[in-house]
């Protein structure tokens, strides 16, 4: 889908939660390997697991390498955020509410921080370009989970005058 993607013109791809599953240096080299030759940066979502946990992250990937780029604030309470054992998801609460994405000041939304107030307000406090919204919700079945987060999101954005790039697994 990204060399799809490049092939109609696009410099950036934005890929939804989840997307490229556990980073670690195997899929960072598969990913660096196949971009090879191609000017775009892709912007998508995995899971970097240390020693006590893991962090939600969306990852910038080019030809060159990769670097995190956004490490998600708010992860879902009980399901993934697990303070009180070890093995859930890191919150960032104060960290990266802008992160440089493509030669723009992203606004990084990651599933259940589309829908609360606020990773929003802390990153509008920072005058971003654009709002990126990613999630996953295969998981989620027979729902209405993803409609609610899109029209959360369109709603922020419309609210704020800023640009939406939405991006979701269903």
């Amino acid at each position: 889908m990204v060399k799809e993607a490049v092939e109609q013109g696009a410099k950036a791809v934005v890929l939804p939660e989840s997307a490229l599953g556990l980073w670690g240096r195997t899929t960072e080299r598969l990913w660096s390997r196949e971009l090879v030759g191609l000017d775009v940066k892709v912007n998508g979502g995995a899971a970097v697991v240390d020693p006590v946990g893991y962090d939600n992250v969306m990852m910038e990937i080019a030809p060159e390498g990769s670097r995190i780029l956004y490490k998600e604030r708010m992860p879902v309470p009980a399901s993934m955020w697990q303070p009180w054992t070890t093995g859930g998801a890191h919150a960032h609460f104060f960290a990266n509410p802008v992160v440089e994405f493509a030669g723009f000041r992203v606004a990084p939304l990651i599933c259940y921080e589309q829908l609360i107030i606020w990773p929003v307000l802390q990153s509008m406090l920072h005058d971003p370009d654009v709002i990126v919204a990613t999630g996953n919700g295969w998981w989620i079945g027979n729902t209405n989970i993803v409609a609610i987060q899109k029209a959360s999101a369109e709603a922020w954005a419309s609210l704020f005058g800023l640009p939406l790039v939405m991006a979701f697994n269903t």
